[in-house]
């Protein structure tokens, strides 16, 4: 397999940790969404969303990243990042998205960049924007966490799924841009338990052949 991946990018770091829990092996092609490489015609050609991370099995391409996730779990079920029962699988889902389609896109690089270049926002006003959209996602995260008695050891449950593949990248983006992590007890939880495992430690930003 091909990993289309970006050091910073949080989609492909999800997928990364999702190989890793796997312990699928898997090639990195690095693309530089800081640089444009993903606007390029050569990549174009390969996901015509330009958008990371992008994973090629065999003639099998595919982006999105909880839609590759899920094509994982399919294809290599165990370890398994869903779990076994209708409801649980459906509160994985949720907390997945909860990240991947409430918090991440108000905070993605294309956003920020259309601050900064399209509405002339100055770096603390972009900042000010990135610390109040991760305060509101996360705490609908923390309250999802604490009110549920899904929760255990991680977001569900006592080993790790498809919502902490989302969960771990969300904050490290929040700790990028220093935003206070402190009224989160639970998510901050969750995420050191995550980060005691091989597989995310390994997926990590600074763990990367770009890293810059």
């Amino acid at each position: 397999m091909k990993l289309h991946t970006y050091f910073r990018s949080s989609a492909a770091f999800r997928v990364r940790i999702a190989l890793n829990l796997k312990q699928l092996a898997y090639e990195p092609a690095f693309v530089h969404l800081a640089k444009g490489a993903h606007r390029q015609p050569a990549f174009a050609s390969v996901n015509p969303q330009a958008l990371l991370p992008v994973l090629e099995d065999g003639s099998t391409v595919l982006n999105q990243s909880l839609a590759i996730i899920e094509y994982l779990e399919e294809k290599h079920p165990e370890p398994s990042l869903l779990p076994g029962d209708a409801a649980s699988r459906a509160r994985v889902r949720s907390l997945s998205l909860l990240v991947a389609c409430e918090i991440h896109p108000l905070n993605n690089l294309r956003t920020l960049t259309y601050l900064r270049k399209g509405l002339g926002q100055t770096e603390e006003q972009v900042a000010t924007w990135y610390r109040h959209w991760i305060a509101d996602g996360l705490a609908k995260l923390e309250r999802e966490l604490t009110a549920d008695k899904g929760t255990g050891k991680f977001s569900h449950g006592n080993s790790a799924t498809m919502a902490d593949c989302c969960l771990v990248p969300q904050v490290f983006n929040a700790k990028r841009y220093d935003s206070d992590l402190s009224p989160y007890p639970a998510v901050m939880r969750v995420f050191d338990a995550c980060m005691k495992l091989e597989a995310f430690d390994r997926a990590q930003p600074s763990k990367q052949p770009d890293a810059e």
